[in-house]
């Protein structure tokens, strides 16, 4: 029967139960349902990679600018098979096609210029002879990459405007075939094809201009 403590009725505790409640059991996902899941969240992943790699081109590419058409180059004279008619040609040539060359400009003046693009003195010497080719138009300038890459003589036609023709000679036949020391080797000739001059080493205005009136008169 109910007691009384001080004011407070207890009833007597009934029997203890001894049968656990089970908590509700969530069936095993499957197989087929985990395959699923990871099959989206791995396209997911895809396309979010794909989306910022877009992302990233369109930001890097600017407006495309047309590529510039090639310079000419300064030809004195028109059907000269041994001279590119443009700057950035630069053909490949030898002793013998040199020498070909200069038998096809005989009749008019002609300087060679042989340089490279590691050669500094080369680099100071040429705004000089560019712009003597566009003053001397009965005058022909013939550039000679010597000893050089193609990459690099090409980058030194093009940083320095380079306005003649030039000739590509990795091996340094030319300059051997002109007895040429170190670079820069300038050489003037006469409308006859005869050597009036060679300057080995940078070439200053004063001594360009009084060979060109050696050999222009």
């Amino acid at each position: 029967m109910p007691r009384l403590y001080h004011g407070v009725t207890t009833l007597p505790a009934g029997p203890a139960s001894t049968h656990p409640v089970a908590s509700p059991r969530l069936p095993p996902p499957t197989m087929d349902l985990v395959f699923r899941k990871i099959v989206l969240l791995v396209s997911a992943l895809a396309l979010t990679i794909v989306a910022f790699a877009f992302f990233l081109r369109k930001s890097d590419d600017g407006p495309v600018a047309p590529r510039a058409a090639p310079s000419p180059a300064i030809v004195v004279l028109d059907g000269i098979a041994g001279l590119p008619s443009t700057v950035a040609e630069l053909p490949a040539a030898d002793a013998d096609a040199f020498r070909s060359l200069m038998d096809e400009l005989r009749g008019t003046p002609v300087v060679v210029n042989l340089w490279a693009s590691w050669c500094e003195p080369c680099k100071r010497e040429m705004p000089r002879l560019a712009s003597a080719a566009g003053e001397h138009h009965d005058v022909q300038f013939v550039g000679v990459s010597s000893l050089d890459s193609r990459e690099g003589a090409e980058s030194f036609i093009a940083e320095l405007s380079v306005p003649f023709p030039s000739l590509f000679d990795p091996d340094g036949a030319i300059r051997t075939e002109l007895a040429g020391v170190g670079l820069p080797v300038t050489v003037f000739f006469d409308a006859e094809g005869t050597q009036i001059a060679k300057i080995d080493g940078e070439l200053s205005q004063s001594v360009l201009d009084a060979q060109l009136a050696a050999i222009a008169g």
